[in-house]
């Protein structure tokens, strides 16, 4: 028997992970999870309300990582700069556990429960990192704004990485920062309507 709680989740998380991989999703029970996993259902549910949540464990220690990044970044910098910071300063948890990361990502695209467990998770995520930009004085709608697109910025990464692990994740990061801000240069303001339906002022 595992002789910590951690030990315990960590074995119902690679049990829950290899059968949804061998089974899918829907065809596996928290039973067989905490039995693959040498443990009885009752553990199971002291560790995870739910057979989507085992796979989301890590959700709360980034988010609190990533606030606190922003909440700790230098001064002067401007919201994606500062996002880009705050990222790279959690990066580490992909890495420490891109063993799970990479088929646990498989499974969540194959299964529309997970994929939308994910959605509601990368928003909470989102608005918590706007919470922590609006306390650094970013006004609100930037602040959301940017918080955002700043994550879907930081999730391409991951997935690149992924799909690319001869590139570092911070190599990956940096790109799709970069390729942020070059949509940015690029996009051109919306000229305002003319008025009373002339031609526009040029």
């Amino acid at each position: 028997m595992p002789r910590s709680g951690a030990e315990a989740r960590r074995r119902l998380q690679q049990a829950a992970l290899e059968l949804y991989r061998e089974r899918g999703f829907d065809r596996t029970t928290t039973a067989e999870i905490a039995a693959r996993a040498g443990l009885n259902e009752r553990t199971f549910f002291r560790h995870f309300p739910d057979k989507r949540e085992v796979l989301f464990d890590g959700e709360s220690d980034l988010r609190a990582a990533l606030t606190r990044a922003v909440a700790e970044a230098p001064d002067g910098l401007q919201p994606l700069d500062l996002l880009l910071h705050a990222f790279r300063k959690v990066e580490h948890i992909l890495e420490d556990n891109r063993p799970f990361a990479e088929p646990r990502l498989q499974v969540i695209a194959a299964t529309p429960a997970l994929r939308e467990r994910d959605l509601a998770k990368a928003a909470s995520i989102a608005e918590a990192v706007a919470r922590a930009l609006r306390l650094r004085g970013v006004p609100d709608r930037p602040a959301g704004l940017a918080a955002h697109v700043g994550w879907a910025a930081f999730h391409q990464a991951a997935q690149a990485w992924i799909d690319d692990p001869s590139q570092s994740l911070d190599t990956h990061l940096l790109r799709a920062f970069d390729d942020l801000r070059a949509l940015c240069l690029a996009a051109r303001p919306v000229a305002p309507p003319p008025p009373h339906g002339g031609a526009p002022v040029r």
